[in-house]
């Protein structure tokens, strides 16, 4: 049996950590969802299509993971085992958080193919993609590497 101090502290960080993100990756997903609508989505070619769809459903399966923890706790219902449910959560988030990447990565891409077509939208999106591994997954890792 855990500790119930530390499982409602890691908890309440949990919580309050994906309350953090959920809006963020909302709008984005909002955003994607009118895409499709604008005049020029119908102009667009079959590769720029493809890194829409896969910016929009990286961005839905993030939400989805994201929601996951809260769906669970109204669904479970009480009594539940709370380090569980902190585990699966924190996989969820941190799965989350990989497709929020590639959602972000293909969106910038996207943006900029169509503000400045060619190795500026690569290098631009390729530059993002390494900002947010470096920041989101190295360094806290190095960091748990190091305290250890």
């Amino acid at each position: 049996m855990g500790n119930p101090e530390v499982e409602d502290r890691q908890l309440d960080e949990l919580t309050s950590e994906l309350r953090t993100i959920v809006p963020g990756v909302t709008v984005l997903f909002a955003f994607l969802l009118t895409l499709p609508f604008s005049s020029g989505f119908s102009q667009l070619n079959e590769r720029d299509r493809a890194v829409y769809m896969v910016s929009l459903i990286s961005a839905a399966c993030s939400l989805v993971l994201l929601l996951g923890e809260s769906a669970y706790h109204r669904l479970r219902g009480k009594p539940y085992d709370k380090k569980q449910l902190i585990i699966t959560a924190t996989r969820q988030a941190v799965a989350a958080l990989l497709l929020l990447m590639i959602s972000l990565t293909s969106c910038v891409w996207y943006v900029t193919q169509v503000v400045f077509p060619g190795r500026l939208a690569i290098s631009t999106a390729g530059g993002l993609l390494v900002l947010t591994i470096a920041t989101w997954f190295v360094l806290p890792l190095l960091r748990r590497r190091r305290n250890r």
